[in-house]
């Protein structure tokens, strides 16, 4: 493990919410708005790293920072950085990219947890930030806001002003991956760190929202890695499909399914606002 990469970046371009420059991908501790990791921040390069350093992290920040520097999974950080400098969305194409990937997002005494899948090409791999800045992310939190969990019906950046209430946003794989389908592999390396947020967040957390199979499969690893205790046979996910999880203190926690937010989903209407405002209502249940 060491501290850091030299990459080939592009840029200095400027943020379209604060107006200062960053290249792309964005190097830790620039200043990027809601930033975690500094050059010091240890980088993990393989599934063993993950767990040493996620093993290691004490706090949920401390994990958001090494999250974001990790370099474990090859083809995922040749494909993040490849959108980064040079495979930009046109509508994107004066703006840095962060590059990187996407730390955890919410009230960091959240009650309530969120697992995506993982990060969008042109999203999360832009601005930084979950869900944040393509049509996934739009239906997300205008939903958050309807049903009092955000301030602000939208996130179009890092430093938009937008800020969560007593529900906290993750993705079961960080970096955004090719074709939107991460490997087995990879989803097994990244589940280390949503391990670790849930070692953290402890027995306080009430309630984890999956959106998607992958989500919810994520969590269930997750979960009994940590010997949580899990029904058996393995709950099948479905939209609004509930069970009940118990950390190994006895706590129980409900796990909750909600189709993902993934444009097909919600342009061919098997996913409707009332849908989603439904199972986020439900989360205070």
């Amino acid at each position: 493990m060491t501290t850091g990469d030299e990459v080939t970046r592009v840029g200095p371009d400027k943020h379209p919410i604060t107006g200062n420059p960053f290249l792309s991908p964005v190097p830790p501790g620039t200043g990027w708005p809601g930033d975690p990791g500094t050059p010091d921040t240890p980088v993990a390069r393989d599934a063993d790293d993950v767990h040493s350093l996620s093993a290691s992290a004490l706090t949920l920040t401390d994990v958001d920072a090494r999250v974001t520097v990790c370099r474990a999974c090859p083809r995922l950080v040749d494909w993040r950085e490849t959108v980064a400098r040079q495979d930009r969305r046109a509508s994107f194409a004066d703006q840095p990219y962060w590059g990187r990937p996407g730390p955890s997002f919410g009230d960091p005494d959240a009650t309530a947890l969120i697992v995506g899948l993982a990060p969008a090409a042109n999203g999360t791999n832009r601005t930084g930030r979950m869900f944040t800045g393509d049509a996934s992310g739009d239906f997300l939190y205008a939903a958050l806001h309807r049903t009092g969990y955000a301030n602000q019906p939208t996130s179009v950046g890092a430093g938009d002003g937008l800020e969560l209430s007593g529900i906290r946003i993750v993705a079961a794989v960080r970096c955004a991956p090719p074709e939107n389908k991460p490997t087995p592999t990879e989803r097994a390396t990244c589940a280390t760190w949503l391990g670790r947020d849930l070692e953290l967040l402890g027995d306080r957390l009430h309630v984890i929202m999956t959106l998607g199979a992958i989500g919810w499969n994520g969590v269930l690893a997750a979960t009994t890695s940590l010997r949580w205790s899990v029904p058996k046979p393995k709950p099948k996910f479905g939209h609004a499909v509930e069970t009940v999880l118990h950390t190994p203190s006895g706590h129980p926690v409900r796990l909750v399914g909600c189709f993902h937010v993934s444009p097909h989903n919600t342009y061919t209407k098997r996913l409707t606002p009332a849908m989603l405002d439904a199972v986020l209502t439900s989360l205070r249940d």
